[in-house]
């Protein structure tokens, strides 16, 4: 249900604790005992792994409360910082630390948030804290960690403005922060800018052409484009998509065993601009509940999810099983592209992240209760697969450059030169190279929450600067984001591409 990338190169997953015990044993004849539980009291098998994707293998670690539709996002030190979830953990911040050795497991503050967040959306700040947005019931937002006089949670009238009475359509809502520093919110079919620092809505953008629901559980799902031109600061051009869905009263449909097709849609909008509308796209397949990730060149993959119904218990129909890659610059009507197809659905509950090496990892669709692993429509599913995008073709090996230095885990500056030695085979056309770095997500419920993209270019603003250095050596220097508004301070992961193809990653921390 829930996954997020740590600079360890592991994966942090889990799933919510209430539904019996699982299939993996907690170690050492551990085991969680939780009075609260609505299933089991007493638990010794594991809601919670980490996996590690060099050795394929996954670790059992234990977390204590109820984790159901939660959120988070991960901190400047690294670490995951994960917030609310059901019943007992509704309340609960968990933080989760990554270390080299086998023995990171899961802190639990209790009662550390001022209202119950079931469902909400969290983004990471310049100021290192996190913003967390809405929840079940909850038109407010607050801050974690707490600091003094903002300790309190504060209403946000524009998500009671957008619930739908006994549907809402508003949970998880898309939150990004825009380059002027505020953050975009968007809910149901519409969106605002919103100062968070003095509580006041900005802006207030167009509905949606069609004005269908887009958020949970209409669950389409949403990216900030790449951002570029980075030099500009404020003026930088933030640019939202937002694609698929369910249309208007498809969840009570659904439960009523009528199973309305997905939107097709994908709606496009400068958020930046001085008078922003939004511009509608196609989809070759309509979806809901797919998953939508940023790619190391600029593309977007879309993945998982089905062609009718909506998102909830066994309220989806269909699966799309063919992935979509969509190209931002290309011309409309030119963007989309169909990819090979899976054999797995990947219904309610799926997730999709970015790993270091350029493959996607995919997991999750447990739309039943209690681990029903038959004689259901989509029975639960406890496998993992790799998308590999066309850029891992072996043909296109003598393509790809890498990294030389700097080593990962090297920290930046922001505004400063970085300067990059790679290797590439053969004579390469400069003027194809660029540099990229992208913020781990935390991934849940067909939304990355904090997901981010930044193309480096040098002073000017204009491309990579790349210098020869023989053979098949080069160096390319770029300036790093000027401010910790366009990129907040942790850890990222940074890419030279050649020709659309990405090196792999290396982990640079930017402070």
């Amino acid at each position: 249900m829930h996954m997020q990338l740590l600079n360890t190169d592991r994966v942090v997953i889990f799933d919510r604790t209430d539904f019996g015990p699982s299939n993996i044993s907690l170690p050492n004849n551990q085991c969680r005992n939780d009075p609260n539980d609505l299933t089991l009291k007493v638990d010794c098998t594991a809601h919670s792994v980490e996996y590690d994707v060099a050795s394929n293998s996954i670790r059992p670690v234990n977390v204590l409360t109820d984790v159901w539709c939660s959120s988070g996002s991960a901190m400047p030190d690294g670490s995951l910082m994960q917030t609310g979830g059901f019943n007992d953990g509704d309340r609960n911040v968990r933080v989760y630390k990554p270390c080299s050795e086998d023995s990171c497991d899961w802190q639990e503050f209790d009662a550390a948030l001022t209202q119950r967040r079931w469902y909400a959306t969290n983004h990471i700040l310049p100021d290192g804290r996190q913003i967390i947005v809405g929840g079940r019931g909850q038109f407010s937002y607050e801050f974690y960690p707490k600091k003094a006089g903002a300790d309190q949670s504060y209403n946000l009238p524009f998500l009671s403005q957008t619930n739908d009475p006994r549907i809402e359509n508003n949970l998880y809502p898309f939150v990004f922060m825009n380059t002027d520093g505020n953050l975009f919110i968007f809910a149901n079919n519409r969106a605002i800018l919103f100062d968070y620092v003095n509580g006041v809505v900005v802006r207030n953008y167009p509905t949606i052409p069609g004005g269908d629901p887009r958020s949970y559980p209409s669950s389409g799902s949403a990216v900030l484009l790449p951002l570029r031109d980075l030099q500009g600061g404020a003026n930088v051009t933030a640019e939202i998509l937002v694609c698929g869905g369910a249309p208007k009263g498809s969840f009570t449909s659904a439960n009523n065993g009528n199973f309305v097709g997905a939107l097709n849609t994908c709606g496009r909008i400068r958020i930046s601009d001085p008078n922003p509308q939004w511009v509608m796209e196609t989809m070759p397949l309509a979806r809901v509940m797919g998953d939508m990730v940023l790619l190391p060149n600029g593309n977007v993959l879309i993945i998982n999810g089905a062609s009718s119904g909506t998102a909830g218990w066994d309220l989806g129909r269909n699966p799309i099983l063919t992935p979509l890659i969509y190209r931002p610059n290309n011309p409309i009507g030119l963007r989309f592209e169909a990819q090979n197809s899976s054999s797995i659905p990947r219904m309610y509950h799926s997730t999709a992240i970015l790993l270091r090496d350029g493959r996607i990892l995919v997991s999750g669709s447990n739309p039943h209760a209690y681990y029903n692993f038959t004689g259901v429509v989509f029975p639960t599913d406890l496998t993992m697969e790799v998308f590999s995008p066309d850029y891992l073709d072996a043909r296109l090996v003598n393509v790809r450059p890498t990294i030389v230095s700097p080593a990962s885990h090297s920290q930046i500056g922001y505004g400063q030169q970085l300067i990059i030695n790679f290797t590439a085979q053969g004579r390469i056309n400069r003027g194809f190279i660029t540099v990229t770095m992208i913020a781990p997500p935390f991934t849940t419920h067909s939304f990355s929450m904090n997901q981010r993209l930044l193309v480096l270019t040098n002073s000017t603003g204009i491309s990579a600067a790349v210098t020869s250095l023989g053979g098949s050596n080069y160096q390319v220097r770029v300036m790093t984001p000027n401010s910790n508004i366009l990129a907040p301070s942790g850890y990222y992961l940074l890419f030279v591409v050649y020709r659309e193809v990405p090196s792999q990653g290396i982990w640079i921390q930017i402070k």
